[in-house]
């Protein structure tokens, strides 16, 4: 059912007020009505109101006019009837939160173990002699601090609430953020209705019963309604039905509207008869809500991650609700998990799910044998070494030491779960979703901000986001002639124009219109279809004016209406004339349309025969020349029914549309928008593949591409039209099949004519082949209804929040509110910054985790105590989990990132560089550590915190190599925030305030906690000269940083990389490319200082090299059958003009180049061109269509 809830509202509109039977009609008269369908429908409107019009008069509506939007009548109607608003379900509330977060296992561990040693420690054993129980207790009672033992416990259950409550936090504001992103998009979502006689858009929520909206194709219906006119109606009601065929709708049989379907053919107005809660959708809502309620009731623990996934969705009911349906079977039998979400596990997910897993292995061995070693040491040091028995007095010391060695364990288990990664990735989307709003993109689900950053291909739209969607007729062929420009009107045969201009006006939606400009001196605005207004703007340009005409003849007099719809490619329109004949006009592609001619008129406007070799002609002289100049072409027509033939029988199109006559063939220019040709070109360079996929003609849609640079001059690229297409990827049996698609797509630049059914079978074919060593990541563009399908089954779907239809929305990942091709460019750029974020942030918190706990570990072996107490791996734990994730993930993204390649599904998540990074520091920092713990009293001349009994107050020692721990840390933060090997870590720092607050804040943190957290955190004040120290050893970390940068990463082929996606068995070849593709800033500047020396030798290698692949190249090719038969069919399209000289495609020297690019080329097949000498462009415009 259509989700008018959690997406967009119903609409909040106005109710009309049913005070004391203001209305002649009850909202349950109203609900029972719509509950009703086609012919028992239109039989109740008949019994109990008459017709419509006496319903609209009960509703004190008028059909024509509409409402008089008097604010005291809206507010009376939403009184009566409701608000056109369903309540969104309730959030979260912060405690629930709370008690979520708490559900951790490790936390869980963590609390069990604080309380036993909190409660042990308020044991003392009665008279025990501590002598007794060994030195183990030795030192306690002299110290006094017996007593302290709480604080131990005490201040880990702290630490777990603080942890507990910043997750809550975070939790509770992503949760805002998305309610507060589904309010914009509710906000965002107008209706047209008609009040006072003007056709005016309101938002959703402010439609009222009595509103006398205006559909039409694409829409999604936010109300229920009673159709009081239509053409060519037709309704996807399968949101609500499940049936999945179009539902013809008319004032006969079947005027029931139901909100939440939509509208895939025609257009019409209905008088809006339910809103809200009592309309179609907000029955099951209410309904679903019931059963949601007593569901929770049953079920303790639900679902999390489908909640946030409901909320963001806010244009679609239906999809949240059909969730929500699904969500109900499943809690009914668990047993089979029915898979809600959209589409698989986003790449990140997928690898940060792996790394995760392996990670948490390994942190939960490591604390294992920790706790084993500990126990074990104590115990054969105790009762084997030492000899003593186990007494009844000793036990509670004993039990309090084997807590000691649990919690440390735990610890050590707590340090090495990086529960840190979910967090950053939700900040890092929240973040960069925000500020992708300013950038044009509206993020729908969070989830495609990230996959973008991976997109290897985009399959665009032309019309809106190539070009400007303005659209002007800039050339015509009539009256036999071609007009380079829009003719005078006395160049035109008034007989001529009379029709063209009466065609043009009658024959297009009365919602599009073209307004005086909003400013003085600015354009004329257009409204609704944009070819539409391009005609309209023809005729007054042409000194004549289309709504006189549209007054005469108002839609109720159209006789029959075929609307445009992207198997007919054409619009007609019939009238009825007086004497009792019929006249139909139609406008459509000029190919399509013209092959429906039989005559055409002439010099004087007179009908003369117009023959298949005429239309040839025409197509070769006019049709194909105005393409070639980038114009749409489109052919406006008319036809005679004589009054004694009888009336045609309308639904027999082919017969209709036949025998036309051709007023004029007019060229339609829609620029290409200034900015696109330089995203492209970005996108390029980025590594991804941009393809046009169009309904317009192939000629139109070369000379576009090649405006916008997808298609480069001296390229072996694919344009090639729908039909085509089709022949050539399916078998005999009319099937798709895979391995023929694999051997169009990627050469194919330009799909021409192509229907929405095409656009869907590529996306699938590209996603779904195995050709190239990883699989494709697509984004795809779309407005119309129709494009559905493709933008669901794309990686990342676009609509354009201008042109696109609801449907389309509602299909989408990101809605581009601009509708511009070079916001696209953008979400690339947050996509990959996404992605760069989480392995910065990686970097970081991998290095703590290995050197937290090898010190624990070792430490715990050696000294039998933990150097690092429960409480400081706590602080460690909470700055380098929550802080750290908000201090990188929140990095603002640079235009370097599209200097780079996509990295693809099996790139891994930390790659080589990020490896020698890790360990590098490691090294470092446990060097440090390990010399303070073993040699920190001499250097500091201090007294050693090495084996203290239990409850010994906190030493220097052990202060001191806790405090140069968390010093290396924050600065190994800013070594962090460069993941290729950049010098330069401190690059743009100052453009992320967030970042320099977190480590400041930190530091003022470490310092309180140092001087003032005394027994709780284990620490005890420390002198300025021994701060001095920990702050020089920590800046140690800045400059050690530069040294391993130093070292190029090729040299260090032993490290592993980790974090890989899923992937097929990965062959070393493919490996080798992907080092390739890893930046390495260190080896850029080694090689750099070489080229001086070796410039000489370094041309002569490559041009040897670049011949040796060639050859190799060309050999495998001709050695392989299927290289073969893709030559030839290459060969065959009419487009392509072979290579004069295979040798052309060898790079000369100076094209060679010898400076360092850090990226190959920007497409294996020559995409960004490296190296073609410039040879005439081999699709010309010659070339027949």
């Amino acid at each position: 059912m259509a989700n008018n809830t959690a997406e967009h509202p119903p609409g909040n509109s106005v109710a009309e007020g049913n005070h004391d039977g203001d209305f002649g009609v009850t909202v349950m008269d109203l609900r029972e009505l719509m509950e009703l369908r086609s012919a028992e429908g239109v039989s109740k409107i008949q019994d109990t109101h008459g017709d419509v019009q006496g319903l609209c008069r009960r509703l004190k509506t008028s059909a024509i006019e509409g409402l008089s939007g008097n604010p005291v009548d809206l507010e009376k109607r939403h009184t009566s009837f409701g608000k056109n608003f369903i309540p969104p379900k309730k959030a979260k509330s912060f405690l629930a939160l709370v008690w979520e977060a708490l559900q951790d296992v490790t936390l869980i561990i963590l609390e069990i173990a604080a309380i036993i040693s909190l409660s042990l420690s308020f044991y003392h054993p009665p008279g025990g002699d501590s002598e007794a129980c060994g030195q183990v207790a030795g030192g306690v009672e002299d110290e006094g601090e017996a007593q302290a033992g709480w604080i131990e416990g005490a201040a880990i259950l702290f630490s777990v609430a603080i942890v507990v409550l910043v997750t809550a936090f975070n939790d509770w504001s992503k949760e805002k953020q998305f309610r507060g992103l589904q309010s914009r998009i509710e906000q965002e979502q107008k209706f047209t209705v008609i009040r006072k006689g003007q056709v005016i858009q309101i938002p959703v929520s402010e439609i009222v019963v009595g509103d006398i909206a205006q559909i039409k194709y694409g829409d999604l219906l936010p109300a229920d309604g009673i159709l009081i006119q239509g053409n060519d109606l037709k309704i996807d009601e399968s949101s609500l039905t499940g049936e999945s065929d179009h539902v013809r709708k008319s004032m006969e049989k079947d005027p029931m509207l139901l909100s939440g379907t939509h509208v895939m053919e025609g257009s019409g107005r209905m008088v809006v008869s339910a809103v809200g809660l009592n309309s179609q959708t907000g029955i099951i809502f209410t309904l679903l809500c019931a059963g949601d309620n007593e569901e929770v009731k049953k079920v303790k623990k639900t679902k999390t991650q489908d909640g946030i996934a409901l909320e963001i969705q806010p244009l679609k009911s239906e999809e949240a609700t059909e969730s929500e349906e699904k969500e109900e079977k499943e809690e009914v039998k668990p047993v089979k998990k029915v898979n809600v979400t959209k589409k698989e596990k986003s790449v990140l997910q997928g690898k940060l799910t792996k790394l995760a897993v392996k990670i948490g292995k390994a942190g939960l061995i490591m604390s294992a044998l920790t706790v084993i070693i500990l126990i074990l040491y104590f115990v054969i040091d105790t009762f084997a070494v030492q000899g003593r028995s186990w007494t009844s007095e000793c036990t509670p010391i004993y039990i309090q030491y084997f807590v000691k060695f649990f919690i440390i364990g735990v610890t050590v288990l707590v340090v090495a779960v990086p529960e840190g990664l979910p967090l950053a990735v939700t900040i890092s989307l929240a973040y960069s979703v925000k500020k992708m709003m300013k950038d044009n993109n509206l993020v729908r689900h969070l989830d495609a901000c990230e996959t973008m950053g991976n997109a290897t291909a985009i399959c665009s739209d032309k019309t809106g986001t190539l070009t400007m969607n303005r659209m002007t007729v800039v050339q015509a062929y009539v009256n036999d002639t071609h007009f380079k420009t829009v003719p005078e009107p006395d160049a035109i045969k008034p007989e001529t124009l009379e029709v063209m201009v009466n065609s043009i006006s009658i024959n297009s939606a009365y919602t599009t219109k073209i307004l005086p400009p909003e400013k003085e001196g600015g354009l004329p605005r257009h409204v609704g279809n944009k070819t539409e207004c391009a005609l309209l703007g023809m005729v007054l340009q042409l000194k004549r004016d289309y709504q006189p005409i549209r007054d005469e003849v108002p839609e109720e007099k159209l006789y029959k209406v075929y609307t445009f719809n992207s198997s007919r490619k054409s619009m007609s329109t019939v009238l009825k004339n007086a004497d009792g004949g019929f006249r139909m006009y139609s406008k459509g592609a000029s190919e399509i349309v013209l092959r429906k001619c039989s005559s055409i008129l002439d010099t004087q406007g007179q009908p003369r025969i117009f023959k298949p070799k005429d239309r040839d002609e025409m197509v070769r002289k006019v049709i194909e020349p105005m393409a070639c100049d980038g114009l749409r072409t489109i052919c406006v027509a008319y036809r005679d029914f004589p009054a004694e033939a009888g009336e045609p029988n309308w639904e027999n199109e082919n017969e209709i549309l036949n025998e036309l006559t051709c007023i004029v063939v007019v060229g339609i220019e829609d620029p290409v928008r200034p900015e696109v040709p330089d995203a492209i070109v970005k996108c390029q360079r980025a590594g991804i593949t941009v393809r046009m996929v169009t309904g317009d003609n192939i000629n139109t849609a070369r000379a576009i591409a090649i405006k916008c640079g997808i298609l480069l001059p001296g390229e072996d690229f694919l344009c090639m039209e729908g039909k085509e297409f089709n022949q050539q990827i399916r078998n005999d049996q009319g099937e798709v099949e895979q391995e023929r698609l694999d051997k169009v797509w990627p050469k194919l630049r330009v799909l021409a004519r192509s229907s929405p059914t095409d656009k869907h079978t590529l996306v699938k074919g590209i996603i779904d082949s195995t050709v190239l060593e990883t699989r494709q990541v697509v984004a795809v563009t779309g407005d119309g209804t129709n494009d559905g399908p493709a933008l669901k089954k794309a990686d990342v779907g676009f609509a354009m929040g201008i042109a696109g239809t609801d449907v389309a929305k509602e299909a989408s990942d990101i809605i581009l509110t601009d509708d511009n091709f070079s916001s696209i460019v953008k979400a690339v750029m947050w996509g990959r910054n996404v992605y760069d974020s989480i392995s910065k942030f990686l970097q970081f918190q991998l290095t703590v985790n290995v050197v937290a706990v090898i010190v624990a570990f070792t430490g715990a072996c050696i000294t039998q105590d933990s150097p690092l107490k429960a409480v400081q791996m706590l602080w460690v734990n909470l700055i380098m989990d929550t802080l750290a994730s908000l201090a990188l993930a929140t990095e603002p993204p640079c235009e370097s990132l599209l200097l780079r390649k996509p990295y693809g599904r099996n790139k891994p998540l930390i790659s080589r560089t990020m490896m020698k990074n890790i360990l590098g520091h490691a090294v470092y920092q446990l060097t440090i550590i390990f010399t303070l713990l073993f040699a920190g009293e001499t250097i500091f001349n201090i007294d050693s915190g090495r084996n203290t009994p239990l409850h010994a107050p906190p030493s220097e020692h052990y202060t001191i190599v806790f405090n140069v721990f968390v010093m290396m840390q924050l600065f190994n933060e800013i070594n962090a925030r460069k993941i290729h090997g950049e010098r330069n870590v401190f690059e743009g720092i100052y453009k992320n305030p967030i970042f320099c607050s977190v480590v400041l804040g930190t530091f003022i943190l470490q310092i309180v906690i140092v001087q003032f957290g005394g027994k709780p955190f284990s620490c005890t004040a420390l002198t300025i000269d021994q701060w001095l120290w920990c702050v020089f050893i920590g800046v140690g970390e800045l400059l050690w940083g530069q040294l391993i940068s130093a070292i190029p990463t090729h040299h260090l082929k032993f490290l592993m990389e980790a974090g890989h996606g899923t992937t097929k068995e990965e062959i070393k070849d493919e490996e080798m490319a992907e080092g390739a593709d890893e930046i390495d800033h260190a080896e850029m500047e080694l090689r750099r200082g070489q080229i001086l020396w070796f410039r000489g030798l370094n041309r002569i290698q490559t041009q040897i090299k670049v011949v040796n692949a060639f050859r190799s190249s060309l050999h495998v090719g001709l050695e392989s059958p299927e290289s073969r038969s893709s030559i030839h069919s290459f060969m065959a399209h009419p487009e392509f003009v072979p290579q004069s000289e295979e040798e052309a495609r060898i790079p000369t020297i100076e094209e060679t180049g010898d400076e360092i690019d850090p990226l190959p080329s920007a497409s294996s097949s020559g995409a960004g061109g490296g190296g073609e000498p410039p040879s005439a462009f081999p699709h010309s415009c010659e070339s027949s269509i």
